[in-house]
C-alpha cells in the first residue's frame, strides 16, 4: 500500500502531478488526503495482527508479533537506506558536472528510493504500534491492574491528552525544521551578497558551506530539547499528579494517534518528492525532444507550463520533507519511549501521586 501511494508508478503521485497545473494548494490539498486515505489498509492489518495475535496468546502473543515485525528490520533499514544513497550520487552528479543523463538515471533511483524509505518507515511504525501495545500491557501489569475503564473520567481524561501529544510533538518538530531553515536562508542570503560584493571588488567568492553545517547542527540538537521533555515529561507529569489511571490512558491515546499521524506523514511526504520527480523526468524527457527536434508544438510555451508545475511540485516537496524526514519518524520515539518510561516509573507512580492517592 504504501508503494502505491507513494510511487509515481500509481495513479496516486500521478493525480499530484496533474494538480500541480491549478498550481501549489491543490498539490497540497490532495497530498494531505493521499496521506489521510493511506492509513486505512495498514491500520486494518495491524487491528487484525493484533486481534489474532491477543485471542492465540494474549499481550504475549502481541509481542511475539511485535518481534516478527522486528525481525525483518535488516530489510527494512536496507531499503531504508537505498533512498538517501540515490539522492546523494545525484547531487555529487551534478557537482561534478556530469550530463544531464546521468543526473535523469539518479533522479529515477531517487523516485525509487523515496518509496523504499516510506516502505522502511512503514514498518517502523507498525512495530512502534505492537511494541507499545506490549508494553503498555506489562505496564497495566506492573501497577497490578487487569483493565483500563475508558468511561471514567481521569482514564478518559488521559485518553484525550494522549491522542493530542502526537500533533503537539510533531508540531515541535516541524516548526524546528522552519526555524533552523529561516535562519539558514537568512545566512545564505547575507553571505552570497557579500560574495557578489567581493567579486566585484576583484576578488573571490567562496561559500560559507561551514555555516550551513553549523546552522543545521546546533538547531538538531537545540530544537529537540522541548520534545524530549514532552515524551519523558508527560507520562511522569499525568501519573505524579493523577496517578496510574491517567496514564494508562495516556499510553492508549498515544498509541491509537501516532500510528494514523505517522503513517500519513511518512506517505504524504514520500508522495510529494515523487510528484517532482515525475515532473522533473517529464520535462527531461521534453527537452530531450526539442534537441532532437521532435517536438512538435511550442516550446517555449510548454518550458513556460513545466516551470510552473515545477514550482508548485517544489513548495509540495519543501512541505513534504519534514513530515516525512522528521515528524512522521519521530511519532515512533514518542509512542515507545513514552511506554518505556511509564513502564520503568509504574510502580513508583502507582504509590505516590496527588490525585485520590
Amino acid at each position: 500500500m504504501t508503494e502505491y501511494y507513494t510511487s509515481n508508478s500509481y495513479p496516486s503521485v500521478l493525480e499530484l502531478v496533474k494538480s500541480c497545473k491549478m498550481g501549489a494548494a491543490p498539490n497540497i490539498i490532495k497530498g494531505l488526503a493521499l496521506g489521510y486515505i493511506s492509513c486505512i489498509v495498514p491500520v486494518l492489518c495491524l487491528a487484525a495482527t493484533i486481534g489474532f495475535s491477543f485471542d492465540k496468546a494474549g499481550l504475549y502473543g502481541v509481542g511475539i508479533a511485535a518481534l516478527g515485525m522486528l525481525g525483518s528490520l535488516p530489510v527494512a533499514l536496507t531499503i531504508d537506506g537505498y533512498g538517501p544513497i540515490s539522492d546523494n550520487a545525484g547531487g555529487i552528479a551534478e557537482m561534478c558536472g556530469l550530463p544531464s543523463a546521468i543526473r535523469d538515471k539518479t533522479d529515477a533511483l531517487d523516485a525509487a528510493g523515496n518509496t523504499t524509505a516510506a516502505i522502511g518507515k512503514g514498518f517502523a511504525i507498525g512495530s512502534a504500534c505492537l511494541v507499545g501495545l506490549a508494553l503498555f500491557g506489562a505496564f497495566i501489569t506492573r501497577i497490578e491492574q487487569e483493565t483500563v475503564d475508558i468511561l471514567k473520567p481521569v482514564q478518559f481524561c488521559g485518553l484525550l491528552v494522549g491522542a493530542m501529544l502526537p500533533y503537539a510533538f510533531s508540531a515541535l518538530t516541524m516548526k524546528a525544521v522552519g526555524d533552523a531553515a529561516e535562519e539558514m536562508m537568512e545566512f545564505i542570503i547575507k553571505d552570497f551578497e557579500a560574495g557578489q560584493k567581493k567579486e566585484a571588488d576583484g576578488g573571490t567568492y567562496e561559500p560559507n558551506y561551514d555555516g550551513c553545517i553549523s546552522i543545521s547542527t546546533k538547531a538538531s540538537l537545540r530544537m529537540m530539547i522541548l520534545p524530549g521533555v514532552l515524551v519523558l515529561g508527560s507520562p511522569l507529569l499525568a501519573g505524579f499528579l493523577f496517578g496510574p489511571d491517567a496514564v494508562a490512558g495516556l499510553l492508549a491515546g498515544i498509541i491509537v494517534s501516532g500510528v494514523q499521524v505517522a503513517i500519513s506523514a511518512s506517505n504524504t511526504g514520500g508522495a510529494w518528492d515523487n510528484t517532482k520527480k515525475e515532473i522533473e523526468k517529464q520535462r527531461s524527457a521534453f527537452r530531450k525532444e526539442v534537441q532532437n527536434g521532435t517536438f512538435a508544438g511550442d516550446a517555449t510555451a510548454e518550458e513556460a507550463r513545466f516551470k510552473e508545475l515545477h514550482v508548485a511540485a517544489v513548495i509540495g516537496d519543501t512541505v513534504g520533507d519534514p513530515l516525512k524526514d522528521t515528524s512522521g519518524p519521530a511519532i515512533n520515539i514518542l509512542i515507545k519511549l513514552s511506554a518505556i518510561t511509564s513502564l520503568v516509573f509504574g510502580g513508583y507512580i502507582k504509590n505516590n501521586h496527588i490525585w485520590n492517592n
